[in-house]
């Protein structure tokens, strides 16, 4: 059986105005247009843009070297999937006829060579209140048409200083939790009902991993700001790892995954 590969990642952020925009972006891209010619699939578990909004007939300024990658990547044959995120869920149409990627529920359960993977965003999945709330009223159709109904001008310059109160724009960092997140609960309680032999969510911003109740591994990806951790899982081996730049993160970020960077499925 030939190898093929499939590259999960989250939380690129492109657009933020912090931390050199342009740089990210185009180390972004050039990740993209460089995965390796056995990737077959490639899941996108949101938040890759700060801020992503689609009217009927503009789209945000900007992103043209990580949308034309993308592209490429689909008309090469490999299979794209995007999550979204509660900064890139304004999404009704346009990556997925330009871009050629499809759009998947928070979370999805999906089957990768007979393993079973738990895949999501997470903001909706864990204990913040606040956040729920603002996604239903990010999601409300009436006031999705009154955000439309603003100069695109307009509309982008709010957003935009909104992102800059988020915390990656401040700098912050945390430290992996393990069993004391909230995404971890809700994995525990998930793999009760559903065979799931991996969990992976975005949203926390602090990579990490570690073992559920029922032995399924429990993933959380990292950012791209201060490093770019993602995973790699092949389905010939059945082998999931780390891979991406730490240099830039905390010792402690670093030690998580030293010990566990690898699992292959017993």
């Amino acid at each position: 059986m030939s190898k093929k590969l499939h590259i999960f990642l989250s939380d690129v952020h492109l657009g933020l105005k912090a931390f050199d925009p342009v740089k990210r972006e185009a180390a972004f891209a050039d990740f993209l247009n460089n995965l390796p010619k056995e990737t077959e699939s490639l899941y996108l578990l949101g938040d890759i843009f700060d801020f992503w909004y689609e009217y009927k007939y503009v789209i945000p300024k900007g992103f043209t070297r990580t949308l034309g990658a993308l592209t490429n990547l689909s008309d090469r044959g490999v299979k794209i999937y995007f999550f979204k995120g509660n900064h890139d869920l304004w999404t009704f149409g346009y990556l997925e006829k330009e871009v050629g990627v499809k759009i998947l529920d928070d979370p999805t359960v999906v089957d990768i060579a007979g393993v079973k993977f738990c895949l999501a965003h997470g903001d909706e999945l864990g204990d913040e209140n606040g956040q729920k709330f603002l996604k239903r009223l990010f999601r409300n159709r009436f006031l999705q048409a009154c955000f439309s109904a603003l100069h695109p001008r307009w509309a982008f310059a709010i957003a935009l200083r909104w992102s800059k109160h988020n915390r990656l724009s401040k700098g912050e960092q945390f430290k992996f939790r393990g069993d004391k997140d909230p995404l971890y609960k809700f994995a525990t309680e998930f793999e009760q009902k559903n065979n799931t032999d991996y969990f992976i969510f975005g949203h926390i911003h602090t990579p990490g991993n570690t073992k559920t109740p029922m032995g399924a591994g429990f993933y959380i990806l990292g950012e791209w700001i201060h490093g770019c951790e993602y995973l790699v899982f092949d389905s010939q081996t059945k082998q999931l790892s780390w891979a991406g730049a730490k240099k830039e993160r905390s010792k402690d970020s670093q030690t998580i995954l030293s010990d566990t960077s690898e699992q292959a499925l017993q």
